[in-house]
């Protein structure tokens, strides 16, 4: 924990790698210290076929699952960075978003946890 999932359109990968986005949200994440290395977990999805808002400009949307204790100021942050750095790297895209869920502890449970 945490997982963050990133959905872009196709094209934002020949804009940068998959494996460029997702060191710079890893990295971001990393950086805030409300997580270690080894539990940070990214994946990204491109897809080929959206319609944004009536049309096929570019985007990136974070869909950030974090372990529930963090508050609302961390949550910010944390969104804020990844998508400040993600604009930064990613200029020709307009549309760049996150929104973090928490996870309850109650009903969580992993392999790791057998």
């Amino acid at each position: 924990m945490p997982n963050f999932i990133i959905d872009c359109s196709e094209n934002v990968l020949r804009l940068k790698s998959a494996d460029e986005i997702m060191q710079e949200v890893f990295d971001l994440a990393l950086s805030t210290n409300l997580f270690t290395a080894p539990e940070i977990k990214v994946r990204i999805n491109p897809f080929s076929y959206y319609n944004n808002g009536n049309t096929l400009d570019d985007f990136v949307h974070i869909f950030g699952y974090i372990m529930e204790g963090r508050n609302e100021e961390q949550k910010n942050t944390l969104s804020k960075a990844i998508v400040s750095r993600l604009k930064t790297i990613l200029p020709e895209v307009h549309s760049i978003s996150m929104n973090i869920d928490d996870f309850q502890k109650a009903g969580y449970f992993n392999s790791k946890m057998i």
